[in-house]
C-alpha cells in the first residue's frame, strides 16, 4: 500500500521465520474446504456514521476524523448525493424554494443502503453525483470507489434508516443550537450553491427547521456519541478520533495475524509435488543466468539485459496452456492447405504490481505486442507492516480475458500478490484464469498464496527458496527486495 513484504526497497519481511501464536481463520464457504483463507481488509472496513442538523457541522466533523486518523483509504459518502432526481415539476418548486429536500422521503435512502452495503462486501460500488445548482443528479456522472478500509457516512439522516445503522460500527451525533445552523447553512448555501439569501431564509423557515425538529433531533437516540459542537468540545471529538484509531489497530493486528496463518498447513506437501506450482527446470542456461543475477558486480545493462532473458523464459513457460480454439482453415506458403487451431494473444492480459512487476513489462510486450496491461500498487504500512492497496488501474472487461499474467519479480512474505489476487476476484476474474509470474520467491510466500486460494491459482516461477536454507548465510539474500532495485537503477 517494512515489515510485511513492499514494494519499495525495504528491509526483511517480518513473516519470514518463525510463525507461532495461530489462530483460527475464516473459512470458505465450500464445506469440503477446511483450509484457511484470506480476508481482505476491505470487506471489513469500518464504518462510521456522522448526523446531525443541516448546518451542525457534520462535515467539519468528517472531516476532522478523516485527517486525524490518516488512513488514505478512508471514503467520505455524503448523503447528499442521494438525492432523489426531480421531475420538470419538482425542479420548477425546487427553483423557487418551494420544494422540500429536508424531509426522509427527498432522499433515495434505498439506494445509500444498497451502495454501502455493497463497500462493506468490498465490491466496486458507483456512487451519484448531485447538482444543487440544477437540482438533479448530473446525468452520466459518477463516483466508483473501491478498496475502502475506512467508511464515513455524512448527512442529516445518516442515523435515521435502521438498515444503515446496521452497517455501521460506530454512530456520532453533532447536536448544535437550530439558530447556529442557521447561520453556518445561510453561509453554506449562499457561498457554496449559488443561493440567494431570501429564498435561503425562506425554504429554513417552511422545511429545514419543521424538519429538524421532527425527524432529525429524534434520531440522536440512536448514537453511540453525541459531539455538542466541533469549537467548543474538541476533547468529545478527539476521544471518538482515540476510540477509531484503537478500532483500526485491532483490525489491522488481525489482519497481519491471519497473514501469518496462511503460512500454516497441516500437510507439508512439497512444492515439487504441487500441480499448481511450476518452477524453471535447472538447465545450464538457468543457472547461469541465476549467477548473473545474483552476482553484486553485474553492471546494470547486464542485468536488466539477463532479467528480461529470464523472464521471456518465465513467460513462454506460462504461455504454454494457453487456450486453443476450433481450427480454422489457412495456407501455408507453399500452397497446402491446412486445418489449424488457433490461440487469441488479444485474450491475454497482464497486470503488473508497482514496481517490482514492472520487471516484466518489456519482456511482456515483446511476447505479446498491443497486450493489455494494468497496474496495482500495493505496500506496506510503515508502521504495522500491513500490506495496504495504493491504487489499481486496470483494463476494462477484464473478467473476459482468457489468462490474466499478475506479475511480480520477488516474493518474500506473498502478502502484495495475495491481496492483488483477491484484486482480480473481486473484479470478476475467476482464479482458474490467473498465473503468477515471479523469478524469485520464498518457499514461506508461495504456500501463503496456495492457502490463500486453495491451491486454484498457477504459479510460474524461476527460483523458489527453501525455508530451512533461507534460514542460512548463503540464501539471506532471499530475505530482501533487490530485483526492482537494481533493473531500475534504484539500489
Amino acid at each position: 500500500m517494512g515489515g510485511l513484504e513492499s514494494n519499495s526497497n525495504s528491509n526483511t519481511s517480518l513473516f519470514i521465520g518463525p510463525e507461532n501464536g495461530s489462530q483460527e481463520l475464516r473459512r470458505t464457504g465450500d464445506p469440503a474446504d477446511h483450509g484457511p483463507r484470506y480476508i481482505p481488509p476491505w470487506t471489513t472496513p469500518y464504518v462510521i456514521g456522522v448526523g446531525g442538523s443541516s448546518g451542525s457541522g457534520k462535515t467539519s466533523v468528517a472531516a476532522k476524523i478523516i485527517s486525524s486518523i490518516n488512513t488514505p483509504w478512508t471514503v467520505l459518502i455524503s448523503l447528499d448525493n442521494f438525492y432523489k432526481p426531480l421531475t420538470q415539476d419538482q425542479r420548477e418548486q425546487a427553483f423557487q424554494n418551494n420544494f422540500d429536500f429536508d424531509e426522509p422521503g427527498s432522499i433515495d435512502l434505498d439506494l445509500a443502503y444498497e451502495c454501502i452495503r455493497s463497500l462493506r462486501e468490498g465490491k466496486k460500488t458507483s456512487i451519484p453525483v448531485y447538482s444543487f445548482i440544477h437540482h438533479n443528479r448530473v446525468p452520466g456522472k459518477s463516483v466508483n470507489i473501491y478498496g475502502s478500509s475506512v467508511i464515513v457516512v455524512e448527512g442529516i439522516y445518516a442515523l435515521y434508516d435502521k438498515r444503515l445503522l446496521d452497517l455501521m460500527d460506530l454512530k456520532v451525533y453533532v447536536d448544535v443550537d437550530l439558530d447556529v445552523c442557521l447561520a453556518r447553512r445561510l453561509s453554506r448555501d449562499i457561498i457554496s450553491r449559488g443561493r440567494e439569501l431570501d429564498g435561503c431564509i425562506q425554504q429554513w423557515e417552511k422545511f429545514v427547521k419543521p424538519n429538524a425538529e421532527k425527524y432529525v433531533k429524534p434520531s440522536m437516540k440512536n448514537a453511540d456519541v453525541i459531539i455538542p459542537s466541533m469549537g467548543n468540545n474538541a476533547v468529545a471529538t478527539q476521544t471518538v478520533i482515540n476510540h477509531i484509531k484503537s478500532r483500526l489497530q485491532v483490525k489491522s493486528r488481525k489482519h497481519l495475524q491471519e497473514l501469518r496463518d496462511l503460512g500454516h498447513t497441516n500437510e507439508l506437501k512439497p512444492l515439487s509435488e504441487m500441480e499448481n506450482v511450476h518452477q524453471l527446470e535447472y538447465t545450464s542456461q538457468v543457472v547461469a543466468l541465476k549467477t548473473i543475477l545474483l552476482d553484486k558486480y553485474t553492471p546494470r545493462d547486464d542485468f536488466v539485459f539477463y532479467f528480461d532473458r529470464i523472464a521471456s523464459i518465465l513467460i513462454s513457460r506460462a504461455l504454454d496452456d494457453i487456450p486453443l480454439h476450433p481450427k480454422k482453415h489457412i495456407i501455408t506458403p507453399t500452397g497446402i492447405e491446412l486445418n489449424a487451431p488457433p490461440v487469441h494473444f488479444d485474450k491475454v492480459a497482464s497486470i503488473n504490481i508497482v514496481r517490482s512487476g514492472d520487471c516484466f513489462m518489456r519482456s511482456l510486450k515483446k511476447a505479446v505486442p498491443g497486450m493489455a496491461m494494468g497496474k496495482l500498487l500495493i505496500q506496506s504500512d510503515s508502521n504495522t507492516g500491513e500490506p495496504q492497496l495504493h491504487c489499481e488501474f486496470l483494463p476494462p472487461g477484464l473478467e473476459k480475458y482468457e489468462q490474466v499474467l499478475l506479475a511480480d519479480a520477488q516474493i518474500i512474505s506473498g502478502a502484495a500478490v495475495i491481496m492483488a489476487i483477491q484484486v482480480l476476484l473481486d473484479h470478476g476474474v475467476p482464479l482458474s484464469k490467473i498465473k503468477v509470474l515471479v523469478y524469485l520467491a520464498t518457499e514461506v510466500g508461495i504456500r501463503r498464496i496456495v492457502n490463500a486460494f486453495s491451491s486454484s491459482v498457477t504459479i510460474h516461477a524461476g527460483e523458489i527458496v527453501a525455508t530451512e536454507a533461507l534460514g542460512t548465510h548463503h540464501c539471506k539474500w532471499a530475505r530482501k527486495r533487490f530485483i526492482d532495485s537494481k533493473y531500475f537503477g534504484c539500489d
